[in-house]
């Protein structure tokens, strides 16, 4: 296993390369700067040309990359234009508060989609099949702004049962329950936004498994059904599950960046929203290459988790 998660690590690094490339070209061919968004109405020509002259955005292209790269290979993401901090600094205070929203929204999607699904998969053609069909369906259509909106109108407007955004209350700052009561809605739009498609995978994967071999076999030797359902056939289910697992992670942080706007939550996203308004080209491309790292970890995470639920996948 260890040969086996040394390669995939090796093989994720032109990946990795490829998206610092394209993110740098990205960035530095929009029209405009960091210097017009830190001058604001004081710029002239003269000032704009002193800013990038001082920031090294003077030089040409290749060589703007080269420097970053650099730099970045020693573990050094640059210096924040707006923080006034080293990117990494700025980056550890805000990414905390995103993968906490998402690790929970992972967990919960997972358990309750597998749960779902597995019934959906035995029952099917039931009317609690239709019922969750039903659901499923309308969640997996509705754009995650729009669902992040409704859930802030009910459960924040008209019932007031959770703070509408924020991280903590002024009159009560800080606190386990204060955290707790603000991060609970971001957290139900993620997994809401995913336990759709989630719980549809793994609703196919039962009734595919249902209909195999060795789940006839197994009630052939008189096993209950509780026994062949989550024994034999949950067990080779999960892999669609996995798979999701490890290919959900940009579009995770990507409805991260969406909810974290519409509750104004201090996570990664909104970091990136307000560092693309400011230009402010180290935050965004530290961003862009943590979010990479996390999903290169994510997929080496589900190829691993594959030889855990199926014995028959080795790693030799």
């Amino acid at each position: 296993m260890l040969v086996f998660t040394l390669r995939r690590l090796l093989q994720a690094i032109p990946s990795l390369i490829f998206i610092a490339i394209i993110s740098f070209i990205l960035l530095h061919i929009v029209p405009g700067g960091p210097a017009q968004s830190l001058l604001g109405q004081h710029s002239t020509p003269a000032r704009i040309a002193a800013i990038d002259r001082s920031l090294g955005l003077n030089k040409p292209l290749p060589v703007q990359f080269g420097i970053w790269f650099w730099h970045l290979l020693h573990g050094n993401f640059g210096y924040s234009y707006s923080y006034s901090q080293p990117v990494m600094h700025v980056i550890m205070i805000y990414l905390p508060h995103t993968l906490e929203i998402v690790t929970v929204a992972v967990i919960l999607a997972h358990i309750l989609s597998v749960f779902m699904g597995t019934v959906q998969g035995y029952y099917q053609g039931r009317w609690f099949d239709h019922v969750i069909t039903t659901l499923t369906f309308f969640l997996w259509s509705m754009p995650v702004f729009w669902l992040g909106i409704l859930v802030v109108m009910i459960f924040s407007i008209n019932l007031g049962w959770f703070p509408s955004g924020g991280i903590t209350n002024p009159e009560f700052p800080g606190g386990f329950a204060s955290y707790v009561s603000h991060a609970t809605l971001p957290i139900l739009v993620l997994m809401l936004s995913t336990l759709a498609s989630w719980a549809r995978f793994m609703r196919s994967s039962i009734m595919d498994a249902m209909v195999q071999d060795y789940v006839r076999t197994a009630r052939s030797k008189g096993l209950s059904e509780f026994m062949v359902l989550f024994k034999h056939a949950l067990r080779n289910s999960l892999l669609p599950i996995i798979t999701l697992f490890g290919l959900s992670i940009p579009t995770l942080f990507g409805g991260a960046l969406v909810v974290e706007l519409i509750f104004n939550y201090p996570g990664i996203g909104l970091l990136t929203w307000n560092a693309a308004f400011q230009r402010d080209y180290p935050i965004i491309l530290g961003t862009v290459m943590m979010v990479g790292v996390l999903t290169v970890a994510g997929n080496l995470l589900a190829d691993l988790l594959y030889g855990l639920v199926d014995p028959r996948i080795t790693y030799s």
